[in-house]
């Protein structure tokens, strides 16, 4: 019998082991978006019991659409006024990947306010909503209401908070960002997307947060308002 020799052995050995290849890089996942869900403690349904009726604000009432017949007033309660409304997608200010002309054929780069260090707000990641430009029918700034000013938005169950972001046609009303779209389980796509009927926009007077840009400050002030509101409502009904 023939011995192999070592060498022999031992390049035959390192061909029969297991080869440590370099790992593959990670797939690459990009950053998670939000989903639908509620922010605060404050519920839906107490919210809703608030806006029942309407003491009616404005001086006439809003078109959801152009086009449509003008059927929604601004409503008020103590330290907030509301609407019940649809919502369009607003992707207005800075350009992103989701917001641009390409994906809005309206996208325009002039939204109504700014953030903190002048650049235009980030429709794609901060929630806010719309407001009618001042008009007879209503002004908001007599109510104390204007850009930054904090709001909850009620749809399906969730509450969200949010700012006001931007101002939009006078005898429009109903609109809200990618952003604050997204975060209740609203199609967000600016073109196709957005609710038709069901969301409730409910804006607190004479808040603001600053710097406007700021998402966190908007849910604990957002928050504070609106426990406030379930508050005083429940203390008012008489206990008999």
């Amino acid at each position: 019998m023939r011995v192999q020799s070592l060498t022999l052995v031992a390049a035959s050995a390192a061909l029969l082991a297991p080869t440590n290849l370099p790992a593959a890089p990670a797939p690459y996942r990009p950053p998670e978006e939000p989903t639908a869900r509620s922010e605060g403690d404050v519920r839906a349904a107490d919210l809703l019991a608030l806006v029942r009726g309407c003491a009616q604000v404005s001086r006439g009432r809003f078109r959801p659409d152009a086009g449509a017949p003008a059927t929604i007033p601004v409503c008020g309660l103590p330290g907030a006024v509301f609407w019940k409304a649809d919502m369009d997608i607003d992707c207005d200010g800075r350009p992103t990947r989701r917001c641009n002309h390409r994906t809005d054929p309206h996208f325009s780069s002039a939204a109504a306010y700014a953030q903190s260090d002048g650049r235009r707000l980030n429709a794609e990641r901060l929630p806010y909503i719309v407001l009618p430009a001042p008009s007879r029918v209503w002004d908001h700034r007599d109510h104390g209401v204007g850009g930054g000013s904090v709001a909850a938005v009620v749809y399906r169950g969730r509450v969200q908070y949010a700012v006001v972001g931007d101002t939009g046609p006078r005898n429009l009303i109903g609109e809200a960002s990618y952003a604050a779209a997204r975060r209740l389980g609203i199609p967000a796509d600016p073109s196709a997307g957005g609710a038709g009927s069901g969301v409730t926009y409910i804006v607190f007077k004479h808040s603001r947060v600053r710097p406007i840009e700021n998402h966190r400050a908007a849910v604990a002030e957002g928050e504070r308002l609106a426990r406030r509101l379930v508050d005083r409502a429940g203390a008012a009904v008489p206990t008999g």
